[in-house]
């Protein structure tokens, strides 16, 4: 079956990630954890061979969700990761916060012993 999408997707690149994040159910900020479990829900859900709609709103979806992962991945592959500390220190662990505004103080936790 010919199932070609007849929405066009945006032309701009912010745009375009945008399409792509709502076609996905992405929030404005994902990790690739996300992302990847996004799309497997949105084609596991819409996959022709699966799906309990119209075969054509069913074929139309599957197009736009695998551009959409396209889309994002490209723009996932091509960004750049900033690797300086302040930028690392944007995303530490809970421990690794606590540990770095603390110290091992024994007032505050545990001392590994």
């Amino acid at each position: 079956m010919n199932c070609k999408d007849s929405d066009a997707e945006p032309q701009e690149t912010y745009d375009k990630i945008v399409w792509a994040r709502t076609v996905l159910n992405l929030p404005e900020s994902a990790t690739l954890r996300e992302i990847k479990d996004n799309y497997r829900r949105q084609i596991q859900r819409w996959h022709p061979d699966k799906c309990r709609e119209d075969e054509k709103i069913c074929c139309k979806m599957t197009n736009r969700i695998i551009r959409a992962y396209e889309i994002i991945m490209e723009y996932c592959m091509e960004f750049r990761f900033p690797f300086d500390k302040q930028s690392v220190e944007k995303y530490l662990s809970v421990n690794e916060w606590w540990r770095k505004k603390f110290g091992d103080d024994p007032l505050w936790g545990r001392k590994d012993t």
